[in-house]
């Protein structure tokens, strides 16, 4: 079992001191951006399973080849100690000495927020607060000859627009998928949903960049919202066609050998 690059494994000795305002990737795979602005971008922040072929130009979202957050692990035994709930939100804000307005504050609240939502029809969802809950968890659903995998950039870039090279792999659809979470220390909240493919997509930058990117295409989107901004992105309605998306950097995806 091999941990992917994603995660950061470590302790900080004042786990919010490097907690920045950057954006949320939230569940509506909005990547942290407001819908309008995202239905403005060029990006290719959703698309057709068809797509995934070579010589198919994809334009990314930074989110994509780079990572944001930073935060680390700290000790299941120090997690398991400090409370992580809606309800004890004020005692949690008193422990990490933050200002109950800021930035920070409200995405901290709507990280936990993340992480108490009911699951939605077809959905096994879970959030791990240290690596060791990380790992427990994903074992118990998958079993221990498992993978981790995530996104693996060559070098550095600021470049976003990639074509898609030869070697584009189904790893199948039996998966976790683990995103981020904006948390003074590492969170993550893992999913698996139904009818759900993970991708391996190889990809050349302009500048030459090689990425190895992780895609996801959920095959029914029939109990979706119908207004998830990827049905406006691109123009369907729910469970029509398979919808396709790549993942951010930071998440990982748990998947069998």
């Amino acid at each position: 079992m091999v941990l992917g690059t994603t995660t950061c494994i470590g302790i900080q000795n004042n786990p919010g001191a490097e907690f920045k305002s950057a954006d949320l990737e939230d569940f509506n795979g909005n990547h942290g951006l407001k819908s309008g602005s995202l239905l403005n971008s060029s990006a290719n922040i959703f698309f057709f399973e068809s797509d995934l072929h070579p010589g198919r130009l994809m334009k990314l979202l930074e989110e994509v080849t780079m990572i944001k957050n930073k935060a680390t692990f700290l000790p299941r035994a120090v997690t398991e100690s400090m409370p992580f709930s809606s309800n004890k939100f004020f005692d949690i804000l008193k422990l990490f000495s933050m200002d109950p307005k800021s930035a920070r504050a409200k995405m901290m609240k709507q990280s936990i927020e993340n992480c108490e939502r009911e699951s939605i029809e077809g959905e096994d969802k879970y959030c791990a607060t240290s690596l060791e809950s990380l790992i427990d968890n994903s074992v118990s659903r998958l079993g221990k000859n498992i993978q981790v995998l995530s996104t693996e950039v060559e070098k550095e870039t600021k470049t976003g627009e990639f074509t898609i090279s030869k070697g584009v792999k189904n790893m199948g659809e039996k998966e976790i998928v683990c995103h981020t979470l904006k948390y003074p220390y590492a969170v993550f909240l893992c999913h698996s949903i139904d009818k759900t493919d993970v991708y391996k997509v190889p990809l050349i930058g302009s500048d030459g960049t090689k990425v190895k990117a992780i895609a996801l295409c959920h095959k029914d989107t029939s109990t979706w919202n119908p207004r998830h901004f990827a049905f406006q992105f691109l123009k369907v309605k729910p469970g029509s066609v398979p919808i396709c998306h790549f993942l951010a950097k930071e998440s990982i995806v748990w998947v069998p050998n």
